[in-house]
């Protein structure tokens, strides 16, 4: 929260029409919310990749509505964090760097709340049993030779019928990308290795193709983004 919203908006500022006086009640009660690291830097440099990045938390949201308890990887700014939370029971977010776990934990809002702990999921399983999970944006950044440690480490903290969700830009679409959005993408995805990926470890995949804002089942390699999908997870001697 940023509370110098109580000096700059006056107690008795008044909207023409009554039905949005409690946007100023909450400003001048609480203060302005604030964009997170992440977050902050797509609205100043793009702020259509911030209307993408919603969508695709709109997208877990939906898929994960009535879960008990969700992990969440590579959680950033966890900005779009609280739409997943608005449809689940609880939520823990993880990201392996401390600098945007403290800026988190630093604007979290008790209203809310959810846990939010530094993890490298290269080195180890976060601890706990989730019945869902969730990584947008990160299997991009993992290489190819390390997948196989990173998806193993996420569905060892499942249980037998949990669900993961990962979201990658295309391989596809780099070559149409900005030099910004490729830097760190080392393991981009097409459909089929999407599919591959979340076939050793679920009996059942999902691939979904997305261009800017829309989420559909349309030809993988025109997608600019994918969301993999996978269910009921295998045994783990089905893994090797």
């Amino acid at each position: 929260m940023n509370n110098e919203a109580e000096s700059s908006i006056p107690n008795r500022a008044t909207t023409r029409e009554p039905q949005y006086q409690r946007s100023i009640e909450l400003a001048v009660q609480d203060g302005l919310t604030t964009l997170g690291l992440m977050t902050n830097q797509a609205w100043i440099d793009d702020p259509r990749h911030l209307v993408f990045t919603l969508a695709r938390y709109k997208f877990i949201a939906k898929m994960l509505t009535g879960r008990n308890h969700v992990l969440e990887i590579g959680c950033a700014d966890a900005f779009g964090t609280r739409l997943v939370l608005q449809e689940v029971k609880r939520l823990t977010a993880t990201d392996f760097d401390q600098t945007f776990v403290e800026d988190v934990l630093r604007r979290m809002d008790p209203r809310w709340k959810f846990e939010c702990r530094q993890h490298d999921l290269l080195t180890a399983p976060f601890p706990g049993s989730f019945d869902a999970a969730y990584a947008l944006d990160v299997i991009e950044h993992i290489p190819a030779d390390q997948e196989q440690v990173f998806t193993g480490n996420i569905v060892r903290s499942l249980t037998p019928e949990g669900i993961l969700l990962l979201g990658s830009p295309s391989l596809e679409s780099q070559a149409h990308a900005s030099p910004p959005s490729k830097a760190g993408h080392v393991n981009c995805k097409t459909g089929q290795t999407m599919r591959a990926l979340l076939e050793r470890y679920f009996h059942n995949v999902f691939v979904f193709s997305m261009n800017d804002e829309v989420v559909h089942t349309g030809y993988f390699p025109m997608a600019h983004y994918l969301i993999g999908v996978g269910c009921t997870r295998k045994p783990f001697q089905e893994r090797q």
